[in-house]
């Protein structure tokens, strides 16, 4: 029987055309896909008082494409349209960085889409898409900050992340100034600090009632996977742990875990709960309860897993349990628990001599923000009420929009 009459001859001729042509199928689409344009989206934004919502936004942005550019508004426009930043540019700059899903920032950008800053966008930058949450955002003189990237057909909406604002910080923040002048003879900490801790923002109006407050955080477990890296320490992995509040999530926090990150394969941060908080900084605090304040050290590029709710001293079982390597803190801090030599929380990793104190690049706190709002008390709190009602505007007509 001859080769062409042998049926396994046949079988074999024909799967080597059949593989043949996959591989050469294969390469065709892996040079197509290698030769795509990646598509570019661009999103701009005050970032002031960056919050997990900005993160959200920048999540969700990065989602409708393959590149996500960030613009981050001037100090300038900031005043000239909404009043004076709590956080300056290079702060601010620091923060858009620090997120995971940001590729690129432009600095100085302005608060309206103009033509010209538009065609940059396109030419220069090679913007494909504009990117914007469903809540409005007029100028001054009520027109639609990106009239022209929508009449370009250029424009693409994202879902606004409820439960939130910088102007619902600085709100939060300048009650509880207020309420820690009546403390005095009132005792008002703890009422606030449960309507913070449960999520709750101010109200719009005065006299309003516990339970008329505007919208509430809603944590979900969803929200979490969304905005964590989904991956484990490898084996041979240096696991670098450090703790803290990380309260109003700021330029000096994101600072001091670049270091941190830089010293190991694996970032673990652990996050402080609120009641332990209250118990060492006063009942005012923490600002931002502790889903809130997990889901902004998540964002962060450095940072690759959290520990919520984690216990305020290092225990050795707690340093086998997740395999610490290293123990570091920043020279910057709120306290100065970790220089003591009595109560100290990390006495045992000193003892074993894997605690490290790392100098801090940026003098901030979450005090020194509570500080900016409180020497700028007066022009923080006209900011803040005209935003309110263009924020009360938005709950009263707002409509579903899918954040997938």
């Amino acid at each position: 029987m001859s080769n062409r009459e042998n049926p396994n001859w046949a079988k074999l001729i024909a799967s080597c055309v059949i593989s043949g042509a996959l591989v050469t199928a294969l390469t065709v689409y892996h040079r197509k896909k290698k030769n795509k344009k990646p598509i570019r989206v661009y999103m701009d934004g005050c970032f002031d008082m960056m919050h997990y919502g900005h993160c959200n936004a920048l999540r969700q942005a990065r989602a409708l494409g393959d590149q996500l550019v960030v613009g981050v508004v001037s100090d300038a426009e900031i005043i000239a349209n909404k009043g004076p930043p709590v956080t300056p540019l290079n702060e601010r700059m620091v923060m858009v960085k620090g997120v995971k899903w940001v590729d690129e920032v432009i600095p100085d950008a302005p608060y309206a889409i103009t033509e010209d800053f538009m065609k940059m966008l396109f030419n220069d930058y090679n913007i494909d898409y504009i990117i914007h949450g469903d809540d409005p955002c007029v100028l001054p003189d009520g027109t639609d900050a990106y009239a022209l990237a929508k009449k370009a057909g250029r424009y693409k909406q994202i879902k606004r992340t409820e439960g939130v604002s910088s102007t619902d910080i600085v709100g939060r923040m300048l009650l509880c100034v207020r309420e820690r002048s009546i403390s005095d003879t009132h005792n008002q900490h703890s009422s606030l600090q449960r309507q913070f801790s449960s999520g709750h923002s101010h109200k719009f109006e005065d006299g309003a009632s516990d339970n008329e407050s505007r919208v509430n955080f809603l944590p979900t477990s969803r929200r979490i996977v969304q905005f964590s890296n989904g991956k484990s320490p490898g084996p041979d992995a240096r696991i670098v742990y450090m703790a803290g509040a990380f309260d109003l999530f700021h330029a000096g926090h994101v600072e001091i875990l670049r270091l941190a990150r830089e010293l190991g394969d694996f970032l673990l941060i652990g996050i402080h709960g609120d009641q332990t908080i209250s118990a060492r900084r006063g009942a005012h605090r923490p600002i931002m309860n502790l889903h809130e304040r997990s889901l902004s050290v998540l964002a962060c590029r450095y940072v690759d897993e959290v520990i919520i709710g984690a216990p305020l001293t290092v225990s050795k079982d707690m340093l086998t349990t997740f395999n610490i390597s290293l123990v570091v803190h920043g020279t910057v801090a709120e306290n100065d628990d970790f220089k003591k030599e009595d109560g100290n929380p990390y006495a045992v990793p000193r003892s074993l001599g894997i605690f490290k104190v790392l100098d801090s690049p940026l003098d901030i706190t979450t005090t020194t923000i509570i500080r900016r709002i409180v020497a700028n008390h007066e022009a923080y709190q006209k900011r803040h009420e005209k935003k309110s009602q263009s924020e009360k505007r938005y709950y009263e007509d707002k409509t579903f929009v899918s954040d997938d």
